[in-house]
């Protein structure tokens, strides 16, 4: 297969000009990796691998992409490996480290298009890893291992730090965030969680903090927060501390307040510390909740293809990473290689400082389905979202979910009802239901219409009057599931209110396959959509096929017509977050 060059650290294409000993021939089980990995460890410890001689004609070049942060520390590792001449199985290993965001090498590796132009890699989070997990074309990423690690915190600035009672005042991750989110006093910064794990970790860590103590009203909340963290984020973490006030003050002469907290690990604050003036020195806020934590994972991609010359020498490198030199060289550079045991050196320069709990065991990290969920809020509340719900109102609706002694309906009501608390007031939802003949000749009915949430009229919210609509749905008696003319209709209505700068999709809940003999043809509708679509002005269609009656197929052919996704949940209940999950996928495939 053929195969492109990495790009360089400036965002060029360089090709290297020099042949690559390599080649991925000898197929590798993951649990001959893992031996293997073991076997080159106990090795290394032992002192049988040789060391010296001529490295100029049989080196076993290793290609490793790495998150911008790690990236001179493997470099540095990968320059002592050639200035000691490390081995592997008798050939000196040539390591070349090139960064790349974790997110960018994530979605690449997810799609599966093409050969990777890399052995191995190191993103700063799993989290990453399991993204690519979901892609149904994906790469095979076998994680050999943690390197290093950092836990996330707040990071302010002295004046932040004199406000927020630092050191000795702590906070959970709840009180920190509304501590700096609200008003002006002391502006806070993030980086985009959809392509930064710092931010990613911390919004989650924020979100489970709001839902302990807010409740019902969590979801709101943490959607609040999000909305305003939003106005402050870059892109990538790489941009973040460019947006730190400078000399110690957040105004800037002519321009706009700057940050005076950040959204950082240690690794970062360490990092900063060690160039920065005093009063423009970081101290770190560790929120009592507990800090979730980057944690390095050294990852053997396309094992099953590479030759063992390559996977040993990939192997060779991670022991050498882990070994006494390698982590002092990580250390040097700010990571924890002990996360039980960070050394006093390490937390004095990141700007910890008791009684901050910067020693205690890290959070568990945020589950798949969590992650999905957060993501999802942020999509829509960055973008704001402009939803047209279409709910299907059939008889069948009526029957009873196995294991609950509620309805389909009752049981949908309630998870959309929880879904909307997750939206700001400046998102705009309506609402349709639909089944044969509901409205004379016309199979559908409009009960709200797509405003903002916020809006008020006749004494009520928009979102009060859509709060009650929903509890208002009722199974029609007799009603049948008329989906094509419904979705049809519903596509075009919002084609026709389509609001640019704004997520705009079409939600469709149905229990079941179109039973309307009279209406337009599957085959019909989706050449209908197709021709509808307009890539520059996408508007997917989110198509949720409810119980075990529903036709899954069905819904993913009509969604996909549309750029869209089909899903099917067997309990009501899974609505909510399969919402938040097409959202976040739809929103991640937008130009």
């Amino acid at each position: 297969m053929g195969r492109h060059s990495l790009p360089d650290e400036r965002g060029t294409d360089v090709p290297d000009p020099r042949p690559r000993a390599r080649g991925r021939t000898v197929a590798l089980t993951t649990a001959l990796v893992l031996v293997v990995a073991g076997g080159a460890a106990a090795a290394v410890g032992g002192g049988v691998l040789s060391f010296g001689g001529s490295c100029e004609d049989d080196a076993v070049r290793l290609d490793v992409v790495a998150a911008p942060d790690v990236t001179p520390a493997l470099r540095a590792a990968a320059d002592h490996a050639r200035e000691k001449e490390v081995t592997s199985d008798g050939h000196c290993i040539d390591v070349h480290v090139t960064a790349r965001d974790s997110y960018k090498v994530a979605d690449e590796l997810r799609a599966g298009k093409g050969d990777p132009e890399y052995d191995v890699w190191v993103p700063d989070s799993d989290l990453w890893v399991r993204r690519v997990g979901l892609g149904t074309e994906r790469t095979k990423v076998s994680p050999a291992g943690n390197i290093a690690s950092s836990p996330v915190g707040i990071a302010v600035l002295p004046s932040a730090a004199k406000s927020l009672g630092w050191p000795k005042k702590t906070y959970d991750w709840q009180q920190l965030a509304t501590a700096t989110l609200k008003g002006d006093q002391v502006r806070l910064g993030a980086a985009d969680p959809a392509r930064s794990a710092t931010g990613l970790l911390a919004l989650a860590k924020l979100g489970a903090s709001a839902r302990k103590q807010g409740g019902e009203e969590g979801d709101t909340r943490t959607a609040a927060l999000a909305k305003a963290l939003s106005t402050r984020t870059t892109d990538t973490d790489g941009r973040l501390l460019d947006t730190l006030a400078r000399d110690g003050s957040a105004a800037e002469q002519g321009g706009p307040r700057r940050n005076e907290a950040l959204i950082l690990s240690e690794q970062a604050a360490f990092e900063h510390n060690a160039s920065a003036a005093r009063k423009n020195s970081l101290g770190l806020f560790y929120p009592k909740d507990g800090s979730p934590r980057l944690d390095y994972p050294y990852t053997l991609v396309a094992d099953d293809e590479m030759s063992t010359d390559t996977s040993r020498a990939a192997l060779r490198f991670m022991a050498m990473v882990s070994d006494e030199d390698g982590r002092k060289i990580l250390a040097e550079r700010g990571f924890r290689t002990d996360p039980d045991r960070p050394s006093a050196r390490l937390l004095t320069a990141a700007g910890a400082r008791s009684p901050q709990p910067y020693a205690r065991e890290a959070s568990e990290p945020p589950s798949d389905k969590e992650v999905q969920e957060i993501l999802g809020m942020w999509t829509i509340t960055v973008q704001s979202a402009r939803l047209s719900t279409v709910v299907d109102a059939s008889e069948s609706m009526s029957q009873l979910v196995p294991g609950r002694a509620q309805s389909r309906m009752e049981v949908t009501k309630s998870s959309l009802a929880r879904a909307l608390e997750g939206f700001t007031d400046e998102d705009e939802i309506g609402l349709w239901e639909f089944a044969t003949r509901l409205d004379g000749a016309r199979d559908y009915r409009e009960l709200e219409p797509t405003e903002r949430l916020g809006e008020h009229r006749g004494g009520a919210t928009h979102r009060d009057r859509l709060t009650k609509a929903f509890r208002a749905l009722q199974p029609v008696p007799g009603g049948a599931t008329g989906l094509y003319d419904t979705t049809l209709a519903a596509y075009k209505e919002a084609r026709s209110t389509y609001v640019s700068g704004k997520f705009n999709a079409l939600v469709i809940l149905t229990d079941g396959a179109n039973q309307d003999p009279a209406g337009i043809s599957r085959s019909s509708l989706i050449a209908q959509l197709k021709e509808l679509s307009e890539p520059e002005r996408p508007l997917p269609v989110i198509a949720i096929a409810v119980g075990p009656d529903a036709d899954k197929d069905e819904v993913q052919q009509i969604a996909a017509a549309t750029g869209g996704s089909g899903h099917q949940v067997d309990d009501p209940a899974q609505i909510h977050a399969v919402i938040l999950e097409a959202i976040m996928k739809a929103g991640s495939n937008r130009p």
